[in-house]
């Protein structure tokens, strides 16, 4: 006896989420701004595209539009230790990527009051003669098993507790002769930053 197995779907007949009715219409009001539709083709399509419920719906919304071009690769922020020393600390906004190189000077990278809205940051470091220092909020997680200690050394002295919602830090590159110090604030930073907080 043979069972009669239903014939799959095809992806134009799959349903749509709201996030995909929604990129459509922004999709729609960007072409209606750059002028290639007018605005009664817009109102049109709009309505189509917000009652959409499959993919053959609102496939043909957008089959005139040119593709959209993919996002520019962010730029990694790179610091240079050079001969006086760099540092990044109080509020600034961290980026997916990251370069230190500590120079002569070292470099400091303090991320307590940092803003970072990433699941994963890459941090690349290279202590060189000055090393390179780290600080990282309590409750963020740092992965910096690929760090090659060379004659300087390596110490991650930062605890394994990763709270919700906050990033992982993956270290990689070389401690140099300076060597890399991964840490969390101490004390005198710490009561520095309820000082900052309560002001």
């Amino acid at each position: 006896m043979t069972v009669d197995r239903p014939e799959p779907l095809r992806s134009s007949e799959l349903r749509v989420s709201h996030a995909e009715r929604e990129e459509v219409v922004e999709r729609l009001k960007k072409a209606a701004a750059d002028g290639r539709i007018d605005l009664d083709e817009l109102d049109e399509r709009l309505d189509r595209a917000l009652t959409a419920k499959t993919y053959g719906d609102l496939e043909p919304l957008t089959a005139d539009l040119p593709p959209e071009a993919p996002p520019a690769p962010e730029k990694p922020l790179v610091l240079k230790g050079g001969l006086q020393g760099a540092t990044r600390t109080g509020r600034w906004q961290v980026p997916a990527r990251m370069t230190a190189y500590g120079g002569m000077g070292g470099v400091r990278l303090d991320f307590s009051q940092a803003e970072c809205h990433l699941p994963r940051v890459e941090l690349e470091v290279h202590g060189q003669t000055g090393g390179v220092k780290v600080i990282v909020p309590d409750g963020w997680a740092v992965d910096s098993s690929e760090v090659d200690p060379d004659l300087g050394g390596m110490k991650d002295k930062t605890t394994p507790d990763r709270l919700p919602g906050t990033p992982l830090i993956h270290v990689t590159g070389t401690g140099g002769l300076g060597g890399v110090i991964i840490r969390h604030p101490n004390a005198w930073e710490r009561r520095k930053l309820r000082q900052a907080h309560s002001s």
